[in-house]
């Protein structure tokens, strides 16, 4: 019995100590790391919206300029093996 009174204390006490040890490292983390982070983030946003922004720029036509873009990825239906159909009527 009285072994068991100083374990429980130094058991409780480390227990405390853990506790602590893990309130002061989320209270560093979210002080000092998340927001470094946060403006990492932020950083990274604007850069990528001023990319497009500078992007659609060039892009800009003069009025009345007429330009065709297509979907490079799609595959065209017509291969060589298959005739074009032509739709005709019956003249009696």
């Amino acid at each position: 019995m009285t072994l068991f009174i100083p374990l429980f204390l130094v058991n409780f006490l480390r227990t405390l100590f853990i506790i602590a040890l893990i309130y002061f490292a989320i209270r560093f983390v979210s002080r000092y790391i998340l927001p470094m982070l946060i403006d990492k983030g932020v950083k990274n946003m604007q850069q990528k919206m001023q990319e497009q922004q500078r992007s659609q720029q060039r892009q800009r036509r003069n009025e009345g300029e007429v330009t065709i873009e297509g979907n490079p990825n799609q595959q065209k239906r017509n291969n060589g093996s298959e005739g074009e159909y032509v739709d005709f009527e019956e003249v009696d």
